[in-house]
């Protein structure tokens, strides 16, 4: 196979002054020859985009999908979970700094094909692969390899990102993928453009054609920073934004910060925060509110929005409770809850099982 930097990319044109822009995302880099996008893993060599990530990763992991999070993605599953090196955002906030902002190539240890990716989740009986650590935009044509390696394998493919992705990308890489969780990272132009270097309008566009333009089952996750995207009024704005664009049923999950990377003065977000952004989401008439990385049962639990009665009663990664007709119906009132489920939740738990792929073919 061809792996690494000999890997040839898609998604590029050349200009009239001889530079060679890369068209993966919106940052629309413009390379000399030799040059490495932002996001550091695509590079031009002559007439070539090359991805220098392709069958590299930073460690394989077996996972809770709630840990992605996604909550409505047959829960209680796990999910075979890896990433490469980079990212095309530059987040001042980064949780995941230390891939995502990495410039050390041999960190990528882990070598493995599509292929052999797939058999691994086979053999681990995992009911999907994820693509997340970093953002799988910028390794699209691995992790689009990878997704149909998955699929010929009845494996079900997961994209953890920012959806900061070009039209023509953005419609080929989705169309490999069954499930998104979408981190929005703000309702301002302005806290995009300080704190990530890019944009609000690309990942609006993004979440938009995910609802209208495919099948593909997406969660959106914001991380709430003290006094950078928390007020009332923000939170307000993108609730309503989400109800009337995308429709009450895509749930919604609001996570904690701690202080990391470039903002290491920024306290940690307190609980009360995400209670107050909750209440706030179902106030606006959102059906299905989560609180991320604080320990809140409730935060936790997915409720019925008919009756309100507890349906999947979650503490962390591990599920108490699983209360849905076959079809999916809460047994109290019929109402439908949304998303992909099994007749029965999955009974991985909290574990986190770090494994090794051997693959002969790198």
């Amino acid at each position: 196979m061809i792996q690494g930097s000999n890997y040839r990319g898609r998604y590029w044109h050349m200009l009239e002054d001889g530079r060679m822009q890369c068209d993966l995302c919106p940052r629309d880099c413009k390379l000399h020859e030799g040059q490495r996008g932002a996001c550091f893993v695509r590079k031009r060599e002559g007439d070539q985009m090359l991805l220098t990530t392709y069958g590299r990763s930073s460690g394989f992991c077996i996972d809770p999908i709630e840990k992605k999070p996604l909550n409505h993605f047959y829960p209680g599953s796990s999910v075979l979970s890896f990433g490469t090196a980079g990212c095309n955002l530059a987040c001042k906030f980064c949780q995941n700094w230390d891939i995502s902002k990495s410039r050390d190539m041999d960190r990528l240890m882990d070598q493995a094909s599509p292929e052999a990716i797939a058999i691994a989740a086979e053999k681990h009986n995992c009911k999907s692969v994820a693509f997340t650590y970093n953002d799988p935009v910028i390794f699209a044509e691995y992790a689009m390899d990878t997704a149909d390696a998955c699929h010929a394998h009845g494996i079900k493919t997961v994209a953890v990102t920012a959806a900061y992705i070009h039209e023509e990308a953005r419609r080929d890489f989705f169309a490999k993928i069954d499930a998104a969780n979408v981190d929005l990272k703000a309702f301002s132009d302005e806290f995009y453009y300080k704190l990530t270097g890019a944009h609000l309008q690309p990942v609006l566009d993004t979440l938009i054609y995910l609802k209208h333009k495919t099948d593909v089952w997406f969660e959106i996750t914001t991380l709430l920073i003290p006094g950078k995207n928390d007020s009332d009024e923000e939170l307000t704005a993108m609730c309503q934004w989400i109800k009337k664009e995308l429709g009450p049923d895509i749930p919604l999950h609001f996570t904690a910060f701690h202080p990391d990377h470039k903002m290491p003065d920024i306290p940690a977000t307190p609980p009360a925060t995400l209670i107050r952004a909750r209440d706030i989401a179902l106030k606006q008439g959102l059906h299905y509110i989560y609180t991320g990385n604080v320990h809140n049962i409730e935060g936790d639990t997915t409720f019925c929005p008919g009756c309100h009665s507890p349906l999947i009663v979650r503490d962390w990664y591990q599920i108490k409770q699983y209360r849905l007709t076959d079809d999916a119906h809460c047994p109290d009132c019929g109402f439908h809850l949304a998303g992909r489920f099994d007749k029965k939740a999955g009974d991985f738990g909290a574990r986190r099982i770090p494994i090794a792929i051997q693959d002969s073919r790198v």
